[in-house]
């Protein structure tokens, strides 16, 4: 593992392999990491293929500095940008996974000279108000008295939803305004998936430029997208943006 020293001194945990373009990023979701099975499997594409890769732990999660309830989507856009200016070469696809695949549109959006496609993994762009409204009426009270919450995840997980994270997600919305972007992108979604609305893929096509744009539903997955069958999927859905371009 290795170390990107940002502006402000803070480390961001990265993982890389040197390789041909176009490179291969993956973005993590959230509260998640770089060692997930997703990541991992990507890895081991890429060295198989001999492709450039990294995937990375935004601040706040896994190895990276700081505290979770630090930062908002804003910061976890720029250690994105971070890492594709900085550590980056050549064009790159970017594999968004959940939060990643908000992330990989704003990202997309501020390099569209250096993004050629996009992947997304069950892609949970402007999920901030849903995420609000499916708090219970003590965390509701608690961010809008305190400021801050501790909110317990569906998966059983726990962390600290502050005020900021949820004005930084508002800002950063993307489906009320048309996307540019005429770049190949596939998003993935199973039907299973509890976590972001299963029209949110259609939502995603219906504002971007581009004509290829591919929605893959995968009738039997969840969220996380993370058996073989997804990951065999997954690694098809590379190949054939490699091969459009």
């Amino acid at each position: 593992m290795s170390y990107l020293l940002n502006k402000k001194k803070q480390k961001i945990a990265y993982r890389s392999i040197k390789g041909k373009s176009p490179g291969l990023v993956f973005i993590h979701g959230l509260n998640s990491d770089m060692n997930g099975l997703k990541a991992v499997r990507i890895e081991n594409y890429a060295r198989k293929n001999k492709l450039a890769f990294i995937c990375f732990d935004c601040r706040g999660h896994g190895s990276s500095f700081g505290r979770f309830e630090n930062f908002t989507i804003s910061d976890w856009k720029k250690d994105l940008l971070d890492i594709i200016d900085n550590l980056t070469k050549g064009p790159q696809i970017l594999i968004g996974s959940s939060l990643g695949g908000w992330l990989m549109i704003l990202a997309a959006k501020a390099r569209s000279k250096k993004i050629v496609g996009l992947i997304g993994l069950a892609a949970a762009p402007d999920f901030g108000k849903a995420l609000f409204e499916n708090l219970n009426t003590k965390n509701k009270k608690e961010i809008k008295q305190k400021g801050l919450t501790k909110y317990i995840g569906s998966s059983g997980t726990s962390h600290i939803l502050t005020n900021n994270f949820f004005v930084h997600a508002e800002k950063n919305n993307i489906l009320h305004k048309s996307f540019e972007f005429k770049k190949p992108i596939i998003l993935f979604h199973g039907t299973k998936d509890s976590v972001v609305d299963i029209n949110i893929p259609k939502k995603l096509m219906g504002i971007t430029t581009g004509d290829n744009v591919q929605v893959i539903y995968l009738k039997s997955s969840d969220h996380r997208l993370s058996t073989l069958s997804d990951l065999i999927a997954i690694e098809n859905g590379i190949n054939n943006i490699r091969a459009l371009l």
